[in-house]
């Protein structure tokens, strides 16, 4: 099976160069791994052995959606019969690869490995094995047995961290919907989306993705406006709010409101 790893990265050129370094220890090595800059020359002196593919940032803002249908097309093109897209926070464990190559054989659809969330690394970064003793999972999601592989019934678990499908899946799901831009929802309307087509989402234990840590604070305000489109966006094709934690956030510092004439949520 030729594996192709998909990552878009703007900044973080310390994560992804250790992301890199990463999948150099995979018992199933990467036929090829691309890397779409978004706006970010300096991306290409990183990863000077990645695939490199350049998509421009659209009036300032990260076209995430399309970056990740430009890696994939790439991918493709290299003849790749699993597609893995990996956050260019999260470092692959040995086996993630391989784990979704096998998962692949038995089970059609979006396969989700479980992440988990590192600390803050000493000095030196992190180190190259045990990272599994340091993460810690998230708690909304489940955690496999390490050779199991369990059915998702909930379309809002899944997230773009990590997971793989084959290219027939992605054309089932017609990739990211590129009404997403900036900041926001696409993730989450590729999963309603394998809802709506049938497409299985499943857990696959033992593909872990370690997340290196980074600095959060709450809803992502500086995003504010995107997350508010994006949400009209993903109401519009699925009836529904998504990202309703962070919309009522906004709403409690009153950067956000639901408009009373139209029922819409709208940036104050």
């Amino acid at each position: 099976m030729r594996v192709a790893v998909v990552t878009i990265a703007a900044g973080r050129h310390g994560h992804l160069a250790a992301q890199s370094a990463a999948l150099g220890r995979s018992l199933l090595a990467p036929a090829a791994h691309v890397v779409v800059a978004m706006g970010d020359p300096a991306v290409a002196a990183v990863v000077p052995t990645a695939d490199l593919v350049h998509v421009p940032r659209v009036d300032g803002r990260l076209p995430l959606a399309a970056a990740r249908n430009a890696g994939v097309a790439r991918a493709r093109a290299l003849g790749a019969d699993l597609l893995v897209l990996l956050d260019v926070d999260c470092l692959p464990d040995p086996a993630l690869i391989s784990r979704y190559a096998a998962a692949a054989t038995t089970h059609d659809g979006l396969l989700c490995g479980p992440v988990g969330y590192l600390p803050p690394p000493a000095d030196g970064g992190y180190p190259t094995d045990g990272l599994r003793e340091l993460a810690v999972p998230h708690p909304a999601r489940p955690v496999p047995p390490e050779d199991a592989v369990v059915a998702c019934a909930d379309p809002d678990l899944f997230w773009s961290l990590s997971f793989a499908c084959t290219p027939a899946t992605w054309d089932q799901l017609g990739g990211f919907c590129e009404d997403y831009t900036g900041y926001g929802g696409e993730d989450t309307d590729l999963g309603w989306t394998a809802l709506a087509t049938g497409t299985g989402i499943w857990w696959v234990g033992g593909a872990w993705a370690y997340h290196q840590h980074h600095g959060v604070g709450g809803p992502p305000a500086d995003h504010l406006h995107d997350v508010v489109r994006n949400a009209g966006v993903f109401f519009d094709r699925h009836g529904r709010w998504p990202m309703l934690g962070w919309l009522e956030d906004f709403a409690r510092q009153g950067l956000a409101r639901v408009d009373p004439t139209t029922g819409r949520w709208a940036a104050a």
